[in-house]
C-alpha cells in the first residue's frame, strides 16, 4: 500500500476549504450550508472533493443517507478549528499592534532648542507620548550633517535640522526658526567699545568662530567673508568660545539673552550683522518612515502649526 503525502504548506486556497468545510459541518450539511455560504450545494460539493484530494483524506460521507463525518474528518474539524482560530488570533493581534503604536523613535536635534519661544518639540513629545505611550523615544543632539547623513542610512528615524542645502534623499518639513546675531564676550574689544564706532571692516579683522559643517553659520560666514580662527560643531561650543573674549560669532538670540542679561555677552552690530534660521524635520524618502515615524512628524508639525510657529 503507498504511504500517502505529507501535507506540508497551507495557503490561502487551503484555509479557504477549510472554512467551507467548517461551515458544512456547523450547518449539518451541504443543502443547510447554502444559504450560510451563499453558494450553491454542486459548488460546496466539489469544494470539499477539493479538500479531500488535497489531504488525500475522506472527510465525510454525504448522499441520500445524510451527510456525516469519517474519523479522519471528525479528527481534520478539530485542528482546522485551532488553526482558523489562530488566524483570526494574528489577525486582531497584528490590527491591534497597527492600533496601539509599540516600539522605539530614534530623534536627533541640532543643539539647543528648549530656549526659543517658536520652537515647542518639549510639547509635541508631550502630545506624541499621550498618542503612543507604548513608544521610547531616544533622543540626541548631533551637528545637521550627521543627523542628515543618519536619517538617510536608516539610523535615526527623525531629525531636526536648520534649512540650508536640501539632500534629495530627505524629506523637509518647516516647523520653526530662530533669530542669530553676532555676540561677543567680557574682555573681547568690542565689548566695552561704541557700538557706533565698529565697522564692518573691524568685524572681519576680528578673530571668528563658526559652525564648521552644512550650515546657515557657514554660508553666512563666508558671504561676511569672516576670518574664521576657530571651528566648532555645536552651539554649546561656540557659546564657550565666544565668552571666552576671544572670538566673536552668530548665536541664537534667545540663546544669548541670558548671558546678556547677567553683562556677560552683548551684541555687535545688532542692526546690521543678523539672520534668521529656519528650521525642518527630516526623513527619509525611501523606504517609506515607519508609522511611529510619522505620527511623530505629524504630532510636531500640527503642533507648531497651531501656535503659529511655521513663519518665515
Amino acid at each position: 500500500m503507498a504511504k500517502k503525502s505529507l501535507v506540508t504548506r497551507i495557503g490561502d486556497a487551503d484555509l479557504r476549504l477549510l472554512r467551507i468545510f467548517k461551515a458544512v459541518v456547523d450547518s449539518g450539511g451541504l443543502s443547510a450550508a447554502e444559504t450560510e455560504l451563499n453558494i450553491g450545494r454542486s459548488t460546496i460539493s466539489k469544494h470539499i472533493s477539493d479538500l479531500e484530494t488535497r489531504l488525500e483524506l475522506v472527510l465525510c460521507h454525504r448522499g441520500p443517507a445524510g451527510f456525516s463525518l469519517t474519523e479522519e474528518g471528525a479528527r481534520v474539524l478539530e485542528a482546522a478549528d485551532d488553526l482558523l482560530g489562530a488566524v483570526t488570533r494574528f489577525r486582531v493581534e497584528v490590527n491591534e499592534i497597527k492600533e496601539n503604536l509599540a516600539g522605539t523613535v530614534r530623534v536627533a536635534l541640532f543643539d539647543l532648542c528648549a530656549s526659543n519661544p517658536e520652537a515647542h518639540v518639549a510639547r509635541s513629545i508631550s502630545k506624541f507620548n499621550d498618542i503612543a505611550p507604548a513608544v521610547q523615544v531616544e533622543l540626541s543632539l548631533e551637528p545637521p550633517t550627521v543627523i542628515e547623513s543618519q536619517v538617510i542610512e536608516g539610523q535615526l528615524d527623525l531629525g531636526i535640522v536648520p534649512l540650508n542645502r536640501p539632500s534629495e534623499s530627505l524629506d523637509y518639513s518647516p516647523i520653526y526658526g530662530e533669530h542669530m546675531f553676532m555676540y561677543c564676550g567680557v574682555g573681547h574689544p568690542f565689548f566695552e567699545s561704541d557700538q557706533g564706532s565698529i565697522t564692518l571692516e573691524d568685524v572681519r579683522a576680528s578673530n571668528y568662530v563658526g559652525i564648521s559643517v552644512n550650515s546657515p553659520n557657514l554660508r553666512i560666514g563666508q558671504q561676511l567673508k569672516l576670518r574664521r580662527s576657530a571651528k566648532v560643531q555645536s552651539e554649546h561650543a561656540l557659546t564657550i568660545l565666544i565668552m571666552s573674549g576671544s572670538y566673536i560669532g552668530f548665536l541664537p538670540d534667545h540663546l544669548a539673552e541670558p548671558f546678556q542679561a547677567r553683562g556677560l555677552m552683548r551684541a555687535v552690530m545688532p542692526d546690521e550683522l543678523h539672520y534668521r534660521t529656519q528650521f525642518a524635520i527630516i526623513t527619509r524618502k525611501r523606504p517609506e518612515p515607519t508609522r511611529i515615524t510619522q505620527v511623530l512628524r505629524e504630532t510636531l508639525i500640527a503642533d507648531h502649526q497651531q501656535d503659529g510657529s511655521l513663519q518665515t
